[in-house]
């Protein structure tokens, strides 16, 4: 993310605030730049005297302050880290003081998880002009492939389509979850290596064969015997297979259709430029295309939107019908 490694490269610069305020529902973010001031701040030397990491369970907002107007000892800075402080949010209010005239000695970081400040209100004014307020943002499903092959290209390491693809639907949008993961992988896998679907499915446990990618391609391709064997598989592993994730699939993939239906040009090149497929993809699109005519497919979407309303229990029995039920009945309509 820009905003990370631009607060990062300030720091590295010798352009330290008095105040970083990390806040908002990504947790990875506001660890990355916490953990970078906890470990770069100050020397192994200063840190004994200087460095402190306090619990806003066990803390208040006084008892933060008093130590941020401290001076350090031996030390041009003092770092004081605040660890889930978003249990301070009641009276985060009563900083407002500090903030205005906070001591430039002092590097006083908030940990504010899952919350963020109200931007109408005076102190997320003083904070963002006196310090810095980071707000992480969680990422969009759509983003988070790109993400992971960033991240390992950072490492040195390069990754299939169809891999990315896995690991996403996989980990899901918990960054902090995506990178313990690749870690692993790049703990055994030697750098500078492509990472396939088979590295995944040895190492990760997710099967490159059994997934909604390739019930997807298997749907476009109209195979009722291979739809038929993984929605079976689903069935029997629905935590890992949650028919929330095959229907945002299965919708996407469909609403791209439609859009590539209105396409006058649907060279593979003009289809990847105009619904964002990644190339390697285009290939699925273009079968499914001659495959499902536009009215076949707006049928499959107002299907896709009943079967979604089912699974939240919208229309459903009074005992809620099964989730493996509700797939069966419409992968069947969408295949025939």
């Amino acid at each position: 993310m820009k905003e990370v490694n631009s607060i990062i490269n300030s720091i590295k610069k010798g352009e330290i605030k008095p105040i970083y305020f990390l806040c908002g529902d990504e947790p990875y973010y506001i660890d990355q730049i916490s953990d970078y001031i906890e470990a770069n701040v100050l020397s192994e030397e200063e840190k004994g005297f200087n460095q402190m990491t306090l619990y806003a369970r066990d803390t208040s907002v006084e008892q933060i302050v008093s130590y941020a107007k401290r001076f350090p000892m031996m030390s041009e800075k003092m770092v004081i880290i605040i660890k889930e402080a978003q249990d301070l949010s009641r009276n985060i209010e009563k900083l407002l003081a500090y903030a205005e005239n906070p001591l430039d000695s002092t590097v006083l970081v908030f940990c504010y998880k899952y919350k963020k400040l109200d931007k109408r209100k005076k102190i997320s004014k003083v904070l963002a002009k006196n310090g810095v307020v980071f707000e992480g943002k969680k990422l969009y499903d759509n983003q988070v492939p790109d993400w992971i092959s960033k991240y390992l290209a950072n490492h040195k390491y390069k990754i299939t389509p169809k891999a990315t693809m896995m690991l996403a639907e996989f980990l899901g949008t918990d960054l902090s979850k995506i990178k313990n993961e690749l870690s692993k992988l790049t703990s055994i896998i030697a750098s500078e290596t492509e990472i396939t679907e088979k590295h995944i499915e040895e190492n990760i446990g997710f099967s490159k064969d059994f997934n909604n990618f390739e019930l997807r391609k298997a749907i476009g391709t109209r195979d009722v015997l291979k739809s038929n064997k993984i929605i079976q598989h689903f069935s029997h592993n629905p935590k890992e297979h949650p028919l929330v994730m095959s229907i945002s699939i299965l919708a996407n993939f469909f609403i791209q259709i439609l859009l590539c239906h209105g396409l006058t040009d649907k060279s593979p090149n003009n289809i990847a430029k105009n619904t964002g497929v990644h190339p390697f993809f285009v290939g699925e699109y273009t079968t499914a295309i001659k495959n499902y005519p536009m009215r076949k497919v707006s049928q499959i979407i107002y299907y896709l939107k009943i079967a979604d309303l089912k699974s939240k229990g919208v229309g459903a029995t009074a005992t809620g019908t099964p989730h493996k039920e509700i797939l069966k009945e419409l992968i069947f309509k969408i295949l025939h």
